[in-house]
């Protein structure tokens, strides 16, 4: 029995991958979550843990005894990856995924990675600094670099590693999930690696129109 920590779990990307986890007989969950109210009745049988992401006791307390940790998270992703980090090494347990962003690294080549600049430029340093945290440690990490993303109902996706260019302009939540419960099946696949995640063949200067429309950036269309 693979026992996983999921912190975060009520985003979007972490619903999906729950979604998939309860229908392997081999996961035991553990759902990290500020507010009980945004988890779906379904899932309400699972373990549950009302805690912060920064609150380093309760991160230890929900660490401890877990085989592999996935953290969906957002707001102050440095101060969380650092809880994180410290409490895994308390606990002794290596298995971290994390999610950050494309661009990060200023790996998106062209007018996109140009305009990515324009639109996400603080945002990315918080992920940029929160992935150095992960990277300078000891942890069997994998960072997950997912390009925009859309609730669109399909499995579809390509991945690229740290020191590859990003391609394409979107990827699917349900993707993402996809690929984050293949680590969980294959602990050992892309270990200490920053993997960038997207749709095949969506190359292009922008997202569509549609993809901007739902993360709220339609208006930045024409930076």
């Amino acid at each position: 029995m693979t026992k996983v920590l999921i912190i975060g779990a009520t985003s979007k990307v972490a619903l999906n991958t729950i979604e998939m986890l309860t229908k392997k007989d081999n996961v035991d969950l553990t759902l990290v979550l500020r507010n009980k109210k945004k988890l779906p009745r379904k899932y309400l049988n699972q373990k549950i843990i009302i805690a912060n992401a920064v609150d380093y006791d309760a991160i230890l307390a929900a660490v401890k005894g877990q085989n592999i940790v996935y953290a969906s998270l957002a707001g102050d992703v440095v101060a969380q990856a650092k809880t994180i980090v410290k409490a895994m090494d308390e606990a002794k347990v290596k298995r971290l995924i994390w999610t950050s962003s494309t661009g990060i690294y200023n790996e998106i080549p062209g007018e996109l990675g140009r305009w990515n600049q324009v639109v996400l430029g603080d945002y990315y340093h918080h992920y940029f600094l929160a992935a150095n945290v992960i990277e300078k440690s000891d942890l069997d990490y994998t960072i997950l670099r997912p390009t925009w993303m859309t609730n669109d109902n399909e499995i579809n996706y390509e991945t690229t590693h740290r020191h590859d260019p990003a391609t394409g302009t979107e990827v699917s939540r349900k993707s993402i999930a996809a690929y984050v419960t293949s680590l969980i099946e294959n602990p050992t696949k892309d270990i200490r690696d920053s993997i960038g995640i997207n749709k095949p063949n969506t190359q292009g200067d922008r997202p569509r129109d549609e993809v901007m429309k739902l993360n709220h950036f339609y208006d930045m269309k024409d930076c």
